[in-house]
């Protein structure tokens, strides 16, 4: 749309149409907030029910006597490792873990769950993240 029409748009319409909506034009009752997802439901007794689910955990490690600061500038070049897939996690884990075993002699496809294989998989496509793998 031009600026013609706009301008038209907003004269006949009203200018409180154009204008941005805020939390200031809405009733009492009305909350717009800034885009934080609710941490629970409103049940039919109008009431709150938080749900412990729901409400978002941070993890911060303990930074004392760490060198870095815990800011990233914006002007950084980006990473330059690929990022981490399960083709790469199985490669790295587990795959020298199935080699040495096959070497050795002592590789079974009965004993798959010592490399992180879960029974529950079956039929499924394969899973490659070995229970021992950390996150």
């Amino acid at each position: 749309m031009g600026v013609l029409s706009t301008l038209i748009r907003g004269l006949v319409r009203g200018a409180d149409r154009m204008s941005e909506f805020t939390s200031k034009r809405g009733s009492r009752t009305h909350n717009k907030g800034r885009g934080a997802r609710p941490t629970g439901v409103k049940i039919s007794s109008r009431k709150f029910l938080s749900i412990r689910a729901m409400i978002p955990e941070f993890v911060v490690p303990d930074l004392e006597g760490f060198k870095l600061k815990p800011y990233v500038s914006y002007r950084s070049p980006r990473g330059t490792e690929p990022p981490i897939t399960a083709q790469s996690v199985f490669a790295e884990v587990v795959a020298p873990q199935i080699r040495k075993d096959f070497e050795e002699g002592t590789f079974t496809k009965d004993q798959l769950e010592k490399y992180g294989f879960e029974p529950t998989q079956e039929g499924k496509l394969f899973k490659l993240y070995p229970k021992n793998y950390v996150r």
